[in-house]
This record gives C-alpha cells, structure tokens and sequence, in this order.
C-alpha cells in the first residue's frame, strides 16, 4: 500500500450539471466506443481565423474505452468552440510515442499543452521541454508526479475511492466478518493511490473492528485487466474459493473479476465495485454481476481542461489561476499545484438512466438482449 496520496485542500464542488452531449459527438462516441480511432496526423498551421492549435496528448486506449470514445471528442469540441485548433492525439500507451508526439506539437508552438501521461516519468520530461519552450502545461485526468504542470483538471480521485468503499460497505454490512479482496490499478500512478487512499478511508476502520476482513490488497502493475483476473483468481483458489465483496478499482479490473466469479459460480452472489460507467460495466450492473461504478462525466472535464487552455493561451494567467482555485498537492515533490476537481458519483442498478440521459451511452447499446427486460423494467428506453 502507497502512502503517496495527493488530497484536495479547501475543496469545494464545481461544474456538477452535465450537458446533453451534441448529436454529432454523440455518434462518434458511440462508434468508437470500444475501439480507438487510428493515428491521425499531427495539424499544421492554425487556420487563419484561429487563435491558435492547443496540443492535446491522450494516454492509451487498451485498458479504458473512453479516451478515444468520450476525452477526444469532448475535448475537440470544447476547444473548437472556444477558437483554438485542437490537436488531439493518443500515444497508445507508447511511452516513445508519446514523449515523440509531444516534442512535434512543442516544435510547432502550440499556445498550450494537455497532457494524460502513460506515467508520470514522461510527462515529467514533457513537461519541463514545454517549461524551457515557455508552453503551458495542464495535467489531465492524471497528476504527473514530481513533474512541473502548471495546472491540474481532474475528479476529485480520493472520493471516488471513498465511494467505492461506501458501496461495498453498505452491501456487506448485515455479513459480519465478511471476506474481502481488493484488485487496484497501477502502483506506480497517484490516481490509483487515491482512490485505493479513499476505500480505506471507509474499510480500514471496518478491517480494525473485525465488521470486514481483509483477504489481501493487490496492485495490478500498467492497470492490466487480464493480470488483474489471474491475480484475483489465484488470491481466490488461495483462500480455499472464499471472498464475499471484492473492490476493483475500474470497470475494466470488475469485468476481469467477474469472469472469474463466473467460473465458480459466484457472480451476483458477490458484490464488486467499478469505475468509469462503460458500457460493459453498466451492463454487468444490469445483469446483477457488478454493484456499482463511478460515473465521472468526461464533458464537463474536457470543458474544464479546454477553458483553462484557453485562458492561459490567451495570455490571461490571472483568469486561469481564478478557474483552478482549488488546490492539490504532489506527494513526491510537495508542490502545490492550481486545481479544479470535479465531483464523481456512483452509479448503480437504480441509476443507471443517469449516463444515458446524460449521452454517455444509448440505450440501444446499453439495454442488448439479455438486459432487455431490465432496462424495460427501469424504464430505459
């Protein structure tokens, strides 16, 4: 367990109603939504009614669908209404490609730089190029620790924990004693440290006073969904086939889990928790296999980033410095860095709807055949 945890200091909410996403993003998302779009070039000069290109570099697209299918669009969007160019591209999960990406948009001066790092050692060294080229630099999503940003667009990532821990706890709560494993994202990145810091806010106390016990709690190196599924099947067969709740830090590790529970005849007798509302975790929801994600609407985080780019592209720090007035702190370097932290919330078989009201997700994707009658059921339509 990493002690390395960044909290918020004078959180307050922000940016808590979501707007419905427009048709035409609306379809690229849904197209896209479990495969990434190929490379695409990088743009040249901003056309002449443009104020400038903003860089945007996304961090992978094999353990998450929603930076090709939801950050890209939303972002492009967001940054074309507000006059820039957006050029936003996706490393793959290709530390070289993405440190290669990056030194082409500093070349070419882009106004500023967004960044979602495959780890925090290279968006440190993009970072500190983009500083010496006197490019802005926004960390997005994800905190470059020891690194140099000059701002940070995120959710708050500790409650998002803290919900996790708050579902599994309410579900195990009339089974004293009851068995608990946990299956964590990568070690080596702070926001899985955050939210891991979260859930023991909640279940520690409950492991102290015997309400819960502890099977073991497992990072999963590069968040790998297949590891994560072998890894919790041999905790599993370790502990003789026993577990009663298992935390997984996102959809993608609750999906791996839930195959395994699958295989022994646990799922839906077993609460598992999730994160970042796919369409496969709300299925698994529907399907009572899952009990809950985290729904964190990637909109309104594109237009938070996409508003401070634009801010400080034009030059004006004072308005950015105003729009991040929250503060967090990096737990490698102790810098305080300018914030806006946004508010996640659970999701769960009664509120469901909310992420396809919010066009997230349609409901002809979400409700297929052996969630029909449920989605019926819930009025989903």
């Amino acid at each position: 367990m990493s002690n390395a945890t960044m909290r918020p200091i004078g959180r307050v909410g922000v940016l808590r109603a979501a707007a419905v996403v427009a048709t035409g993003v609306l379809a690229l998302a849904g197209c896209g939504a479990n495969a990434a779009s190929g490379d695409t070039a990088q743009t040249g000069d901003a056309p002449a009614n443009s104020k400038g290109t903003i860089g945007v570099i996304l961090p992978e697209t094999a353990t998450s669908a929603r930076w090709e299918a939801f950050d890209k669009p939303f972002l492009e969007q967001a940054l074309t209404s507000a006059g820039y160019t957006a050029n936003v591209q996706n490393a793959q999960g290709d530390v070289q490609k993405f440190s290669t990406l990056a030194d082409g948009m500093i070349a070419s001066g882009v106004k500023a730089l967004i960044i979602a790092s495959p780890n925090a050692q290279v968006g440190t060294t993009v970072e500190q190029k983009a500083q010496q080229a006197g490019i802005p630099t926004i960390d997005y999503d994800r905190l470059n620790t020891g690194g140099s940003a000059d701002y940070y667009v995120t959710f708050d990532n500790v409650q998002v924990g803290v919900l996790q821990g708050n579902a599994l706890a309410a579900a195990l709560k009339d089974k004293p004693g009851a068995q608990v494993i946990q299956i964590e994202g990568a070690p080596d990145e702070n926001n899985a440290n955050l939210f891991h810091s979260g859930q023991m806010k909640v279940l520690d106390p409950l492991y102290k006073s015997g309400q819960l016990t502890l099977v073991r709690d497992q990072f999963i190196p590069d968040w790998n969904n297949q590891l994560g599924g072998t890894t919790f099947e041999q905790i599993l067969t370790s502990n003789g086939g026993r577990v009663d709740g298992v935390v997984a830090a996102n959809d993608g590790m609750a999906g791996a889990v839930i195959t395994v529970l699958q295989k022994n005849g646990l799922n839906g007798k077993v609460p598992v928790t999730g994160q970042d509302a796919t369409l496969a975790g709300l299925q698994s929801i529907l399907r009572g296999d899952q009990t809950m994600t985290v729904f964190k609407a990637v909109k309104l985080q594109a237009e938070a980033a996409a508003k401070l780019a634009s801010l400080v592209a034009s030059g004006d720090k004072a308005g950015a410095d105003a729009y991040a007035g929250q503060r967090s702190t990096d737990p490698k370097s102790g810098r305080v860095i300018k914030s806006v932290l946004l508010d996640p919330e659970t999701v769960d078989i009664n509120s469901v709807n909310k992420v396809v009201d919010q066009g997230y997700v349609t409901a002809a994707q979400l409700c297929t055949a052996d969630v029909a009658a449920t989605c019926q059921r819930l009025g989903i339509s």
